[in-house]
């Protein structure tokens, strides 16, 4: 059975493939299903019901459909959709990972920051399952 891994990544396509080959590289995914929206970390972190939801129906999609077996929440510098320094980004980032555990899903959850200039990503928190 394919290993698959969740993104739920920004719309921003200079993210998009830095994030999916950094998931699988580190964790042998052979494929990654992402969700993207224009800066996820504010939206997930605003707690707005609707938007969180629909967010969370996509990853559960993923989790119970496609078997995926880690979600990670990723953030960038210069993005559109979350102007915000470095640092509150991967405050949103690890405050996100938080909502996405109390959804208890029998998954690691990733987070990760990516410098568009450099397409370096960067780990800033994990939560194993439970």
């Amino acid at each position: 059975m394919p290993q698959f891994g969740t993104a739920i990544n920004c719309m921003d396509g200079r993210v998009q493939e830095p994030v999916m080959n950094w998931l699988k590289s580190s964790y042998d995914l052979q494929y990654v299903d992402e969700i993207t929206e224009p800066g996820p970390t504010k939206l997930i972190t605003s707690r707005d019901p609707t938007v969180v939801d629909a967010i969370k129906a996509k990853v559960l999609i993923s989790v119970e459909r496609h078997g995926s077996r880690l979600v990670a929440l990723a953030a960038h510098g210069d993005c559109a959709g979350n102007p915000i320094p470095r640092e509150a980004s991967i405050r949103q980032v690890l405050e996100g990972l938080e909502i996405i555990r109390s959804w208890n899903l029998p998954v690691m959850i990733v987070g990760l920051w990516v410098d568009v200039e450099t397409q370096q990503v960067d780990k800033v928190g994990a939560i194993e399952p439970e």
